[in-house]
């Protein structure tokens, strides 16, 4: 089956005939009927069906899915990693991951090596080292949006003994999928691109069985599992990841080439453009370039905030992924658990707006942000 046929895709309930996955609205199930489905938090009928269909578009023998984005990374690092493993990273990530790895995980005795940006950097830091246990990266990184190669990463990875994890958020299976270019798991945030709707926090994580039954294993221990209403709902919202995908992917685009022409905008960060740093890395190995779209004003962190709060169609929050255009000010919002100095040493600049584009009409959007802008003197 192909993208489209996959996002819609369901078991039909053997029972019933339903055509929708049912709520199983359950703490725990009846013996003998319930010795596959014991308990929820081990396992939930509509948590199952969801962690399949995840499987299945990210091409992967197993998935399973978490409470959030956050507890699939660390449910899945614990699997992973112990006190003496060494593990990569980049530094232009998510804050709060980068937080994850780089004070908990180190503070618990475990390497943890940050390599500078780009695919070229993190190279020479797994090889650098005389042994990798796990390389961890975004396959388009937050908030600078660099494409980084994973195919290489995962052959210089191997070589070092090491498994190679993506977080595949601001891709999505649509754009990129990690298991395909031999990557070893791949994680997504449910709540973003995948469910679609802003309106569920959820994690998902699919990679070969013989492993994803052991990070299964781990996820019923720590707790962080989905509830049964959060599985339907991004079941739902998955339904139409591939067509609207196309419209956030095309549309993005649009807004791309509009700002890196308007006088108000110092720089636009988009591996759809061809003055990116990554084109010909993203031309390669993305299906399409995404619904991320950063952008440095002309101007401080207060002019950034002004246009941020002169959008009338654009929604300011910190969220992205949505059928809604969503803007954020990262300094502040997403990244504002990192110091002054590991924002610069990242290249996040106070004037940085993240801009995740929705399924609005496109002249929508260029109008909103040409007369947000308009603004600055």
């Amino acid at each position: 089956m192909n993208d489209s046929t996959k996002s819609v895709d369901e078991r039909i309930d053997e029972k019933t005939g339903a055509v929708t996955t049912p709520i199983y609205q359950t703490v725990a199930f009846e013996f003998p009927e319930g010795e596959k489905y014991r308990y929820s938090r081990e396992a939930n009928p509509t948590v199952c069906e969801l962690s399949r269909k995840i499987a299945q578009i990210e091409e992967a023998e197993m998935g399973v899915s978490f409470s959030s984005g956050m507890g699939a990374i660390s449910t899945t690092m614990f699997h992973y990693v112990s006190p003496g493993k060494t593990i990569v990273i980049h530094k232009d990530m998510f804050g709060r991951s980068f937080r994850f790895f780089n004070d908990f995980l180190k503070g618990w005795g475990v390497n943890v090596k940050v390599s500078n940006i780009g695919t070229a950097s993190l190279l020479d830091e797994i090889n650098s080292l005389p042994r990798v246990d796990v390389v961890f990266i975004e396959s388009i990184t937050n908030p600078l949006l660099r494409v980084l190669d994973v195919e290489e990463i995962s052959k210089v990875t191997k070589e070092k003994g090491g498994s190679l994890i993506v977080d595949n958020t601001f891709a999505s299976p649509i754009n990129m999928k990690p298991i395909k270019l031999n990557a070893d798991i791949v994680i997504e945030s449910g709540s973003k691109f995948i469910s679609g709707h802003n309106d569920v926090i959820a994690g998902l994580a699919a990679g070969p069985r013989d492993v994803m039954v052991k990070i299964d294993l781990m996820r019923r221990t720590m707790g962080t599992s989905m509830d049964p209403h959060t599985a339907y709902l991004t079941i739902r919202g998955m339904k139409t990841l591939k067509i609207r995908m196309d419209v956030i992917n095309r549309n993005a685009l649009a807004v791309a080439e509009f700002l890196e022409d308007h006088p108000k905008v110092s720089k636009v960060y988009y591996p759809g453009l061809k003055s990116h740093e990554d084109f010909r890395i993203a031309s390669r190995i993305l299906k399409g370039f995404g619904g991320v779209v950063s952008f440095d004003v002309k101007g401080s962190a207060e002019d950034a905030l002004k246009v941020m709060k002169s959008l009338k169609v654009i929604i300011a929050a910190q969220t992205l992924g949505g059928v809604n255009s969503i803007i954020s000010h990262p300094p502040s919002m997403s990244h504002r658990t990192l110091s002054p100095e590991e924002r610069k040493a990242i290249g996040i600049n106070d004037s940085l707006l993240r801009l995740s584009v929705g399924i609005e009409d496109q002249e929508d959007l260029i109008s909103d942000l040409d007369s947000a802008l308009k603004v600055l003197s």
